[in-house]
């Protein structure tokens, strides 16, 4: 690759991630001002759990559609015309005079949003070599996570002065520059790749990619880990975080928020401390293994110790946000599986388990923690949360055991087979 695509490469995958920040503002605000949603709408936690599951429920259900339309049209047209539908979405959601109207906004911003980091997955696997795919994935991350850094303690402060409902106006107006943003920049491959040249495939050929990736044999046990690890990890930083904070350990909106701030810090710090280790170590799956044990150490650590000091607490919250930048890694060990092909429909197939996941634990979630009775001050009890944390703690171990069974998928090997067809193209 010439410099030159090498720059518009970097400018293409720069605006997607910076689109990337709502998706991630929007899934992780409620972890901020969940209490006040309960408070303002007169709803449960049941009711919090489903309206955040909402999100990943409509995210989930476009996966698959999504890949279809980035192998038939390319990422360009599919994540500009989904990215109207975030708008349309976010502009429900703002207004919502109630609960269920406000649950009809969130699936709709869920499913517009949902094509965001497929389609910057597929760009990346177009324009970068296969070794570079996880350190600029990891990099992605880094930038979109800045959405999650603004709905912590900038959202709980910006809420707390003009409300929340003018905070997410302003980030809906931003949704929709995004999305211009896309289609006057984003280009779907670099000059002569063969995406460009394609014949597109018939919609019964289409079906039948999406069987072969479902056939692969080592993919099935990287879902069941992509199923649960973003899973476990978001519904603590994504929802509960902040309410086990201030109700167990007494922390304000805005301390919770700091706190909450340091683990999305931490997470884009172990984002890029995790990406490049795969070319380090020559391995995905034991990287991806050994970090998705600490996460269930430091829950099972919250699930275990009755009353720990809100020091141990917040320390937890965060070393939990740097150890989950191992799920990049995981997906970068499912990319490995899939051929070039099929890539839209495989990493759509991936992303729908990472996605359905979360919409299934945090759902379940609200009723684990509303099970058990308010105390007198409203707030629920310390083992609500400890029951919640024993429960993610079996599940993450459980996906670990699944995991063991796939195969690894080395950066080394990929790049001895990147070389050999390189060279056979030559000859």
């Amino acid at each position: 690759m010439s410099p030159s695509q090498r720059r518009q490469g970097l400018i293409v995958i720069a605006t997607m991630a910076t689109t990337y920040m709502a998706s991630h503002f929007f899934r992780a605000s409620n972890v901020t001002i969940g209490l006040d949603l309960m408070h303002d709408l007169h709803i449960g936690p049941e009711a919090l759990g489903a309206l955040t599951g909402a999100f990943f429920f409509g995210f989930s259900a476009m996966q698959v559609p999504c890949g279809f339309f980035f192998d038939r049209y390319g990422p360009r047209r599919t994540v500009f015309g989904m990215l109207l539908l975030a708008t349309v979405g976010g502009t429900i959601f703002t207004l919502a005079p109630n609960w269920p109207v406000l649950l009809a906004g969130r699936a709709l911003m869920g499913a517009g949003f949902g094509v965001m980091l497929i389609g910057s997955m597929v760009l990346i696997s177009r324009w970068f070599p296969p070794d570079r795919f996880s350190t600029v994935s990891a990099a992605v991350m880094f930038i979109g996570l800045m959405g999650n850094l603004a709905a912590t303690t900038p959202l709980a402060w910006a809420a707390a002065e003009v409300g929340w409902r003018t905070v997410f106006g302003g980030v809906v107006a931003f949704t929709a520059v995004a999305a211009m943003a896309v289609w006057l920049i984003v280009r779907d491959a670099p000059p002569g790749h063969p995406f460009l040249s394609r014949t597109p495939e018939a919609p019964r050929e289409l079906l039948r990619g999406l069987v072969e990736v479902l056939r692969i044999r080592n993919l099935r046990f990287i879902l069941a880990m992509n199923f649960c690890n973003y899973a476990c990890t978001f519904t603590v930083q994504g929802l509960w975080g902040g309410p086990f904070l201030r109700e167990v350990h007494g922390l304000s909106k805005i301390a919770s928020g700091n706190v909450l701030l340091g683990a999305v810090l931490a997470y884009q710090v172990g984002s890029l401390v995790f990406g490049p280790l795969d070319r380090v170590f020559d391995t995905r799956k034991r990287i991806a293994a050994t970090g998705s044990l600490l996460i269930a150490g430091v829950l099972a650590m919250l699930a275990l110790w009755p009353n720990p000091p809100a020091s141990v607490a917040m320390a937890a919250i965060v070393s939990i946000g740097f150890f989950s930048a191992c799920s990049s890694m995981i997906m970068t060990h499912g990319r490995g599986t899939i051929p070039d092909r099929l890539i839209g429909r495989g990493m759509a197939t991936i992303n729908t388990a990472v996605m359905l996941g979360v919409a299934c634990m945090q759902s379940a979630s609200g009723f684990i923690v509303g099970a058990f009775p308010r105390l007198p001050d409203g707030a629920r009890p310390e083992d609500a949360y400890r029951t919640l944390f024993a429960v993610l703690t079996v599940v993450l171990v459980v996906a670990v055991g699944i995991y063991s069974r796939s195969t690894d998928v080395k950066p080394s090997v990929e790049m001895r087979a990147a070389k050999a067809r390189e060279m056979a193209k030559a000859g």
